[in-house]
Parts: C-alpha cells; structure tokens; sequence
C-alpha cells in the first residue's frame, strides 16, 4: 500500500464516533476562544518580546520596529488561521493539523505533521513551564521576599554556564543534583486538571484569561504614562533584517490559536464555533500583543531590556520606578498567563497522540478514554511525565526556537493541505470557506517560509534530526499497524478467499 494513500473525510469522521474511542461535546463559542486567548498570550509577550527587542541571540535588534514584526507575524497567521478554521469547520476531529494531512496529502506526511506537532506543543511546554518556574519565583520573592534556590530552579547546563558554584548545590555521591522542580510540579497539576475533565479544565481557564487580560491592560495604562517619544529614536535599529528576525523569535507569542482545533471533537457546534473561537481569539491577541510593544518601548530605552531580558515587563516596571504592587500584579499577571498557556498545550498534544493511537499509527493502548471523565487520560499522563522531565532538565532558548520551526512547518502543510483538498473534493460541503480563493493558502505557506528562513542553522539541524528519528519510527511500527493498510489487507484477503 502506498504511503501516500489518503483516509477519506467520511472515514475519519465515522471512526471518531467508535465506541471507547468517542469524547464528549460540551464546549461552546466563547470556550474554545478563550482555549486560544489562553494558549497564545503567555512566555511568548511576558518574555520573548525582550530577546526580539534587543536581538540578544541575533545581533540584529529589532527595537521599537518589534510593533512591525509582531504586524508581519499577525499576517502570517491570519492566513494560516483562515485554512485552519476553513479544515477545522469541515473536519472537528481532535487530530488537528495531523489529520487534515491524512486527508488531504496521505499517511506519511500525516505521520510527518503529527510527529512535527509535537515540537510545538510538548517541546514548546517545556520552554513554556522553564519561563513559569523564573516568573513564579520573581513572584514570590517580590510579593514575600522568597528566593527558591538556584540548584531547584534551574537546568544543570544554565546553571553552569551563568557561573554558580555547583558547591553550593546538593550531591548524590559525585553528582549535583541541578533541576528546575516548580517548572515540574506546574506540569504534573495541570496534568491531573486535564484527566479530570474537559469542561472543568476549560472553566479554569477562563478565570486565568479573565486575569491575565486584566492585568496586561493595568501594565499598558501604567506604560503609556511614562510613555517617552526620544525612545522611540532609532525606530529600527537593526533595520529590515532586525524586523525579519524580530518577527521570526515573537512567533513563539503567537503559538496557540491553532491549539483550538485540537478540541473540535469536543465542541458542540464545530462547523461555527471553530471558525469564530480560531479567528476570533488571533484577533485579540493582535490587539494586545501591538498595546504592550508600543507600551513597553516607550516607557523605557529598549537596549535597557538587555540588563532583564527574561522578564522584560518587570524591567520596563522597575526603570521607571512603578509602585511596588504594580510589578507584583504584573508577576502574577504572567505566572497566570503561563499557567493559561501550559494548560491548553497540555490539553491538545494528547489529543494528537489520541488520534494517532486511533489510526493505529501509535500502540491502540493510547487511544483509550477514561469511562468516567470521557479524557483521553493515558496520553494525557504521558505527555505529562515527558514535559515534566524535559522541563526539569532542559534550556529555555534551544525550546522556543524549536518549537517555533516546528509549528511554522505544520502551518505551511495545514495551508497546503486546503489547497489539496479543494481540488480533490471541491464539492464537499464547506461551513466556513477561507476568502481569497488560493491565495489565501498560497500567501500563509510564503509568510511562514519566510519566518522560518529567520531562524538560526543550528535549530534546522536539529529539526531535521528529529524528523528523521520520526520517520524511522513510522516504519518500524506505524507503517505496519495502519488502520488504513490493515484494513486493505483483510480486503484483499477476503477476496482472495471467494
């Protein structure tokens, strides 16, 4: 059987109401928007704004053009976001981008995208909860004076590279014992949130997207009132090349409007509530995300983010000598804004893994479903476990990059695979039809081809590394337990017994 073969729109639609294998429909419009609110607004504007600012890893600032870059990367997405609401409309199956590939392009490229798409979201939650372990401790120690120590926050590489003694942490025999233990313990509650139900979750996390909007608002009023003009000069000082890369680093803010289409199975009207919640929630962060940069660049020299480049908010509070509570809101505002983010992901990579389980490209074990709370809960778990651990161990830059080439590559086949399918199956009723006609996919794969051409060499590599462990591992198992070439077998086999 061809790789390349194809599963049928009907098909994945019909195994999605399986016994054992079906999740509940209990969310509405203003739940999965605020499922993209939530999963866009979090590390990405509360601490990559501040490399993107000052181009620390480039060398090409981006400055006060960052509001350019954050316009340039809206675009980008606002095409991608279009052919995922026109796919998600048409097909709310929980796969995502996965499956719109395998029915649009074939198995392999779907293997390809679900095994990329776990770079953005499981990969980019490590990077997510690495940056909430460092906010959450910026918290307690402005609001109570409390420091965690640097060995229980902090990778064993970072803390060697900043020059901390390792004397001073614990040993088990010869080694030091160097891990980052909130960033795991985040991860582990938010994990046993999820198996508990959906709408539970959903709930909880309308009350984190409630704060943190309200918070990012007091910090915008707070910035356009030290608002400065002669900050604003030079307006691009790293030029076109500091606004390209600029753009390509804060794509990591804009991770998550996708994540809503991971929870199309369980929403109960798909057809409209995906477009709106997708469009919509994009939309907003837009909006917010140009306040904050236009806040931020004026309240303060943007090369003086270099001295707090992870928490650049907390440095434009304190150059300008904000009031004690209001850095201590905004620490709040972000251990909450990443709180929001980490739950979404977390919600969405098992359903990937859930829906590739199902397709027998993963063992059927992980396709189960909970009787009680109707969560797939043994993805849900081992993507816990598999976060938690990477988070205790790894560094923040190497996952960010990562996970933004990953989600760009995913994006660039979601707007393929729009195109795929209007001219394979032109007729098939369409809920919501992106505009534009093919120009609309055709100018979301060009945006993110050029995002992607800003990023550094060596997260190529390693992109490419892990897609070709990827693939070695589709054709040792997935390749030979496809529900698609299994069931052809038993066809032909059936047929050769007549």
């Amino acid at each position: 059987m061809s790789v390349f073969r194809v599963k049928s729109v009907d098909e994945i639609m019909a195994e999605s109401g399986e016994k054992g294998h079906k999740l509940s429909r209990v969310l509405g419009a203003f739940d999965v928007t605020m499922v993209g609110i939530g999963a866009i607004i979090g590390a990405g504007i509360f601490a990559m704004v501040g490399e993107a600012a000052v181009g620390a890893s480039s060398g090409y600032p981006a400055g006060p053009a960052l509001i350019i870059s954050f316009l340039l990367t809206a675009v980008a997405c606002g095409f991608t976001a279009l052919c995922y609401a026109e796919l998600a409309a048409m097909v709310p199956i929980s796969g995502s981008a996965y499956t719109y590939a395998y029915a649009t392009m074939g198995e392999l490229i779907a293997w390809i995208i679900g095994w990329d798409l776990i770079i953005e979201y499981a990969i980019g939650n490590v990077a997510v909860a690495i940056s909430w372990s460092g906010y959450f401790n910026d918290l307690l120690n402005s609001a109570f004076g409390i420091n965690i120590p640097l060995w229980l926050r902090l990778d064993y590489r970072t803390f060697v590279q900043k020059g901390f003694d390792l004397a001073t942490a614990p040993h088990l025999g010869s080694i030091p014992l160097i891990f980052n233990l909130p960033a795991v313990l985040i991860v582990l509650a938010l994990t046993g949130l999820l198996i508990v139900g959906i709408k539970k979750s959903t709930r909880f996390n309308d009350i984190l997207v409630m704060i943190k909007l309200a918070v990012l608002a007091l910090f915008v009023g707070v910035g356009f009132y030290y608002f400065k003009a002669e900050n604003w000069v030079p307006f691009a000082p790293g030029g076109w090349k500091g606004i390209q890369v600029g753009a390509a680093t804060i794509f990591f803010a804009y991770i998550g409007f996708d994540a809503v289409s991971t929870v199309a199975e369980e929403t109960r009207d798909p057809r409209r509530d995906m477009p709106i919640g997708i469009i919509g929630s994009l939309i907003v962060c837009t909006l917010i995300y140009i306040l904050v940069t236009v806040a931020l660049t004026g309240m303060m020299p943007f090369m003086e983010l270099k001295n707090k480049i992870a928490e650049p908010l907390i440095a434009g509070l304190d150059y300008n000598h904000a009031a004690r509570w209001i850095i201590v809101l905004v620490s709040l505002g972000s251990v909450i804004a990443h709180t929001a983010v980490l739950l979404v992901f977390q919600m969405g990579q098992p359903r990937i893994f859930f829906s590739m389980s199902r397709d027998g490209l993963l063992p059927q074990y992980f396709a189960r479903v909970h009787e009680k709370f109707k969560t797939p809960h043994v993805t849900t778990i081992w993507t816990g476990v598999f976060v938690a651990v990477l988070s205790a161990l790894c560094n923040i830059d190497e996952m960010a990059n990562l996970c933004n080439i990953g989600t760009l590559f995913a994006f660039v086949l979601v707007c393929m695979g729009v195109i795929v399918l209007r001219v394979k199956d032109p007729d098939r009723h369409r809920p919501f039809r992106a505009p534009g006609g093919y120009a609309t996919p055709v100018l979301g794969i060009l945006f993110c081809l050029f995002l992607m051409h800003g990023l550094d060499k060596v997260t190529w590599i390693r992109f490419f590394a892990w897609l070709a462990i990827g693939l070695v591992i589709y054709y040792m198992y997935g390749y030979k337990h496809s529900r698609v070439r299994t069931g052809d077998l038993l066809l032909r086999q059936a047929g050769g017994a007549k």
